[in-house]
C-alpha cells in the first residue's frame, strides 16, 4: 500500500509553501540568471522524429462551444485566417496556420468525429503546448506558448501514447509507439514502438475512458525548470500549467469532435517507466484518453527500462526535498488504484446572501484556434468595467464541470470559485460565491460583502496592481478537511487540477471575448479571511484576474 492515506504529508506541505506577507519579504531564495534551465527536454541520442508542421488545422467551432462541449461544424470558416496576418498588439512573429481540414464539414462531422487521425492529433499537440508566437528581446528571441505557465518556465512535457493513426492527403499516418512531443520544433520522437495503451489502461486499475481510448496524452512536469524561480512552491505549479495544458487539450478536442477526459489516479511509477522518466526529477501528472476505440487495446509488448539521455537543462540542479516527499505521498501503488476516486464531492453550501443572475447562454466571439493564437497573460488592465455578459461567460467557461476522474458523474466541482468584483456593469463592487444553481433561472454571485474592493485585491495577489487594476479576480478555493480523507493525498493534486482546468477554460473565453486575463499567486490564508465565513477551512488552490487590457500606447 501506497502512503496516499497519511495525509499529514499533504497539510505539512500545504502550510510550509503558503505565501504571507513576511515570507515574500524574507525569502533566501535567490534566481541565478546563469544557470537558467532552458525550456525544452532535449535527448541526447537521435531518436526517428515526425515533423507534424505548423498547420492547427480550422474546426471552424468557437472557444466559447469549444468549452463548452462538442461544437457545430461549419459554423466559421478560417480557410483564410494565416497567423502572419491577425496583428494586434499581443501577436509577435506568429508561428502557426490554419486550414480547414479537408474531411470536416457540417455533414462529415457526425462521421469524423469517430476517427482519430494524425492531422487531428497534431492540431490537438500544437494547439496545447505549442510554439504560436515569438517575441524578439534585447537578449535573444522568446518563444510563447499555446497556454499559459508561472514564469515563461514551461517545465510541462507532452508524451503521445497511441495505436497506428491513419494520415491524411497532407501528413502521412503515425505507427503505434509511445513518443514525446517536441514543442521547440513541432515533432513527435520515437520512445518505444508498438501499441502500449493497455499498459496505460492497467496502470489505472480500469477507468473507462483510460481502458476505451484512441490514444491517450500523458503530462509530465520537470521541477527543476520552474523551481529554479519558484522553489518548493513549484510542485503546486506542476498541477497550476498543466491544468492549463488540459484546458486546451480538452477544447480541441471538443472542437474536433473528440472524446476526452482527465484520469488523474493511476500507478504513478508504471506510467513514469512507460515514457522513460524517472519520478524524481521528472514525473507523470495526468493522463487524457482520446478518443473511444471499438474494441479494447490489445496485450501491450512488455515494458522494459528506457536509457534514454537526456541534454542537461542548466549547469548545475537545486533539488527541493519537500517536492519529491510531496509528490511520494501521494503516489498511487497497483493496490490501491482503483479504490482511491470519489464517491461523491462534498455538497455545495446552499447560498444566503443576495444573489445577482448571471446571463446564459452564450454565442459568438472568436474561433477556437484564433483565440488561443492570440491569448497571452496580460501585463495591465486599464480600470473600467467590464459588461455582465462578459464576465458571465468566463464564470461559466470556468465552472463547466471538468471531466475529472477524481469526482463521480453528477458531483459538483472540487473546488468553488469566488470572486472579487472590482467593476463589472450592473454588479456591486464586493465580494462574491459564485453559484451554479442560485437563482431561480441559473448560475448567481452570491454577495458576501460589499464595498470597494480594488485596494484589497491588489494586496491579496502579493501587492501587486493587476488585481487591482482588473474587472474581477476568481479565486477557486477547495475544501481540504472534506477531500483529504476520502481521496488521500493525491486530492491535493486532484484540487489543484479542477481549480487549474477551469482558469485555464476561463483564459480561453476571456480572449474569445476580447478581454484580457492573467494567473497570479496569493498570500493564502488572507484568501480565505478576506472571503469570510463562506470559505472558512477552505485554501486556495488558483486565482485569476481578468478585464479589459491595457493598450501599448507609442513613446
Amino acid at each position: 500500500m501506497s502512503a496516499n492515506g497519511e495525509t499529514g504529508a499533504a497539510w505539512a506541505y500545504h502550510d510550509a509553501t503558503k505565501h504571507t506577507w513576511a515570507s515574500v519579504r524574507t525569502s533566501a531564495h535567490m534566481m541565478d540568471f546563469t544557470n537558467q534551465p532552458r525550456p525544452w527536454k532535449l535527448y541526447e541520442t537521435e531518436l526517428p522524429a515526425v515533423a507534424l508542421g505548423n498547420d492547427a488545422g480550422a474546426s471552424g467551432a468557437t472557444a466559447l462551444d469549444a468549452i463548452g462541449g462538442p461544437a457545430e461544424t461549419g459554423a466559421r470558416s478560417f480557410a483564410s485566417l494565416r497567423m502572419t496576418g491577425l496583428g494586434g498588439p499581443r501577436v509577435s512573429s506568429p508561428t502557426v496556420s490554419f486550414s480547414p481540414e479537408p474531411e470536416r464539414g457540417a455533414e462529415a462531422h457526425s462521421q469524423a468525429a469517430a476517427e482519430l487521425t494524425l492531422r487531428k492529433v497534431a492540431a490537438l499537440l500544437l494547439l496545447s503546448a505549442g510554439v504560436t508566437k515569438q517575441r524578439a528581446f534585447p537578449g535573444g528571441t522568446m518563444r510563447f506558448r499555446a497556454a499559459a505557465c508561472t514564469g515563461a518556465l514551461y517545465h510541462i512535457e507532452l508524451y503521445l501514447i497511441t495505436p497506428d493513426l491513419p494520415g491524411t492527403p497532407n501528413l502521412p499516418g503515425l505507427p503505434a509507439g509511445v513518443y514525446h512531443y517536441g514543442a521547440h520544433d513541432n515533432a513527435l520522437r520515437l520512445l518505444r514502438a508498438g501499441d502500449f495503451r493497455g499498459a496505460l489502461a492497467r496502470s489505472t486499475g480500469g477507468e473507462p475512458a483510460a481502458g476505451s481510448a484512441q490514444a491517450v496524452v500523458a503530462y509530465t512536469t520537470t521541477y527543476w525548470r520552474n523551481a529554479w524561480k519558484y522553489g518548493a512552491r513549484a510542485y503546486r505549479h506542476a498541477f497550476w500549467d498543466s491544468g492549463t495544458i488540459i484546458a486546451n487539450t480538452l477544447a480541441a478536442a471538443s472542437a474536433h469532435g473528440i472524446a476526452a477526459s482527465v484520469v488523474s489516479g493511476f500507478v504513478d511509477d508504471d506510467v513514469n517507466r512507460l515514457i522513460g522518466v524517472d519520478g524524481e526529477t521528472e514525473a507523470t501528472v495526468a493522463l487524457v484518453p482520446l478518443g473511444r476505440a471499438a474494441e479494447p487495446p490489445p496485450e501491450a509488448p512488455s515494458v522494459e527500462p528506457l536509457a534514454l539521455r537526456t541534454v542537461p537543462l542548466s549547469r548545475e540542479e537545486t533539488d527541493f526535498p519537500p517536492i519529491r516527499a510531496m509528490h511520494a505521498a501521494s503516489a498511487l501503488g497497483p493496490d490501491d488504484v482503483a479504490a482511491w476516486r470519489l464517491a461523491g464531492a462534498p455538497q455545495a453550501e446552499a447560498p444566503t446572501g443576495k444573489l445577482v443572475a448571471l446571463p446564459q447562454g452564450f454565442g459568438g466571439g472568436l474561433g477556437l484556434e484564433e483565440t488561443i493564437a492570440r491569448r497571452g497573460s496580460s501585463r495591465s488592465f486599464e480600470r473600467v468595467p467590464v459588461s455582465l455578459a462578459d464576465a458571465a461567460a468566463v464564470l461559466e467557461a470556468a465552472r463547466n464541470r471538468v471531466p475529472l476522474d477524481a469526482a463521480a458523474p453528477g458531483a459538483r466541482a472540487l473546488t468553488d470559485a469566488y470572486v472579487i468584483a472590482n467593476a463589472i456593469d450592473g454588479v456591486p463592487a464586493g465580494a462574491y460565491r459564485y453559484v451554479s444553481g442560485g437563482g431561480r433561472e441559473g448560475p448567481a454571485l452570491e454577495l458576501l460583502h460589499a464595498g470597494e474592493t480594488r485596494e484589497a485585491a491588489a494586496h491579496l495577489d502579493l501587492d501587486q496592481a493587476l488585481g487591482g487594476d482588473a474587472a474581477f479576480n476568481v479565486y477557486f478555493l477547495a475544501d481540504l478537511h472534506a477531500l483529504l480523507p476520502q481521496l488521500g493525498n493525491r486530492a491535493y493534486r486532484a484540487a489543484h487540477l479542477d481549480a487549474s482546468i477551469a482558469a485555464g477554460r476561463a483564459y480561453l473565453a476571456a480572449y474569445a471575448m476580447g478581454l484580457g486575463a492573467t494567473g497570479l499567486t496569493f498570500y493564502d490564508d488572507e484568501v480565505t479571511d478576506f472571503f469570510g465565513p463562506s470559505a472558512s477551512g477552505k485554501s486556495v488552490m488558483f486565482l485569476i484576474a481578468a478585464g479589459v487590457p491595457a493598450r501599448r500606447r507609442p513613446p
